[in-house]
């Protein structure tokens, strides 16, 4: 990187951040749409100056703050009687701490403790502050692929992996049918989809172990032929 990278991104970001601003004030003054655009183009100095520093756990604590911080504000100024940050908090908060774990992220015993904090995080906001439905199945769908894809990409049994990730596909939406729209079967659709991976999955592994098979076979009906040509 050249010398003048960073005084140059930082001087492009202010000049952005004054253009939309005066733009936002001469076509819409009574909305300040301007603040969204320039949160991003204030962070974007600051992680090109950190990255290039490769200070990264520093870049990930100081943007998930700076986000944090601004969610906040615009919550109590915008809509003060509903709490919606709170939804933004658990993915803001877990980004710096798996960026401070490193290769430790890809462990079970990670895994498990962070699917099973956001799942519990996510259902005490889903029962106070929104009972009506439960929306936390979706949250708890996502997180539970972390320790499901490490368990068995550790192990390397992908073929296990696509049966037990599609029966996991197929409670969920078997779930999301039952609670949504218990009177329209609607989720034999996706599990169609879903099927064909595991049927894939085998048939490939099948057809490389007979493949190989075959190889081994070959080989070994070569050397004897070779042995049986010397022997006479």
């Amino acid at each position: 990187m050249k010398k003048y990278d960073v005084g140059f991104v930082v001087a492009g970001s202010l000049m952005t951040i004054v253009f939309l601003i005066t733009i936002n004030f001469i076509t819409s003054s009574k909305y300040i749409w301007s603040v969204y655009p320039s949160i991003a183009l204030l962070l974007f100095p600051i992680g090109f100056y950190l990255m290039k520093k490769k200070e990264y756990t520093l870049f990930s604590i100081l943007s998930s703050l700076g986000i944090s911080i601004y969610l906040i504000v615009e919550n109590f100024m915008s809509t003060p009687g509903y709490p919606w940050f709170l939804y933004a908090v658990a993915p803001l908060a877990i980004y710096p701490i798996l960026v401070i774990l490193g290769k430790r992220a890809q462990t079970m015993p990670v895994a498990i403790i962070g699917s099973g904090s956001i799942i519990i995080y996510y259902l005490v906001l889903n029962l106070f502050l929104s009972p009506q439905y439960p929306w936390v199945i979706f949250p708890a769908f996502a997180v539970l692929w972390w320790p499901l894809t490490i368990y068995h990409v550790k192990r390397k049994a992908y073929v296990r992996f696509s049966i037990y990730a599609s029966i996991f596909i197929s409670v969920f939406f078997i779930s999301v049918n039952a609670i949504s729209s218990p009177h329209e079967i609607w989720a034999i659709y996706p599990i169609f989809v879903v099927l064909w991976w595991p049927l894939s999955m085998y048939f490939f592994v099948h057809k490389r172990q007979l493949e190989l098979y075959s190889e081994t076979a070959q080989k070994n009906i070569s050397h004897k032929s070779y042995e049986l040509k010397n022997y006479s």
